[in-house]
């Protein structure tokens, strides 16, 4: 088992930032992503960084506004976020893969889930 437990979400202005973190406990695992869901909509890939190796993927939609990252010595990710956008409002979660499974971006690569925070980006 893994257990995630997110935080740093909140409501932010257009323009801002803001850092979420995912601690995990529990078995070690490959990789760690970060999704998001939108009222509506289906949960979407933004990142993800395989544990060992620091080996990270992005969507296209946030490239070169978000950086993903990990704290080994913590045990914790995290997703810095910056020039944010109203688009980029959505309830935020982190999820982990055991195993290394090559396709990064889909949802039903990865065994267990934070219970996600929201982020609410401001016009």
């Amino acid at each position: 088992q893994v257990q995630l437990v997110e935080s740093g979400g909140g409501l932010v202005q257009a323009g801002g930032s803001l850092r979420l973190s995912c601690a995990a406990s529990g078995r070690a695992f490959n990789t760690m992503g970060w999704f998001r869901q939108a009222p509506g909509k289906n949960r979407e890939f933004v990142a993800s960084i395989r544990w060992s190796g620091a080996i990270t993927y992005y969507a296209d939609s946030v490239k070169g506004r978000f950086t993903i990252s990990r704290d080994n010595a913590k045990n914790t990710g995290y997703l810095q976020m910056n020039s944010l956008k109203p688009d980029d409002t959505a309830v935020y979660y982190c999820a982990a893969a055991i195993f290394y499974r090559g396709i990064y971006d889909i949802p039903q690569n990865y065994d267990y889930w934070g219970q996600g925070t929201q982020v609410t980006v401001s016009s």
